[in-house]
């Protein structure tokens, strides 16, 4: 059990962002990248139940339908944003300031610097501008964190 904790989550990062780079760098069709997500979030519940934080968060707290549903609004309001990123890209009149020479590893690692500098901004912002807080605090009002309630937010946010 403690070199499940130590491997999962390198192996599930490069085994998941590996996977999407497979499917996005060869002539497969994007719709496999739909397979991998849900493939991720399966292995990532499953993980969850072999190797939870706290043991007694296995158990039911009467919350699972608040949190199935959140994680459904959601996430699949994230799913649909993904989706129509090409048709916003295709919208925008100006020529991208994205590089296009870079090998796709650089744009991958340019990518996640990028968006994680964004999330960790925002989230810092959540908790330092009181209009923020206030929609942020649903995401710290839960009492164990698993999977489904763990990115527990306001769907606008």
């Amino acid at each position: 059990m403690v070199v499940f904790r130590y491997l999962y989550a390198p192996l599930y990062f490069f085994g998941f962002v590996g996977g999407a780079t497979a499917i996005v760098s060869s002539d497969s069709s994007p719709a496999w990248l739909l397979v991998l997500v849900i493939a991720a979030i399966g292995t990532s519940l499953a993980a969850e139940h072999i190797a939870p934080f706290e043991n007694q968060w296995n158990s039911s707290h009467g919350d699972g339908g608040r949190d199935v549903l959140h994680a459904l609004v959601n996430e699949g309001s994230l799913v649909a944003m993904v989706l129509l990123l090409p048709l916003i890209a295709s919208l925008v009149p100006w020529e991208s300031a994205w590089p296009t020479t870079l090998p796709l590893w650089a744009d991958a690692a340019i990518a996640i610097v990028l968006l994680d500098l964004g999330i960790t901004l925002a989230h810092f912002a959540s908790h330092r501008v009181s209009f923020l807080w206030r929609f942020h605090a649903v995401h710290h009002s839960v009492r164990h964190m698993y999977g489904f309630n763990g990115l527990l937010k306001v769907p606008i946010r």
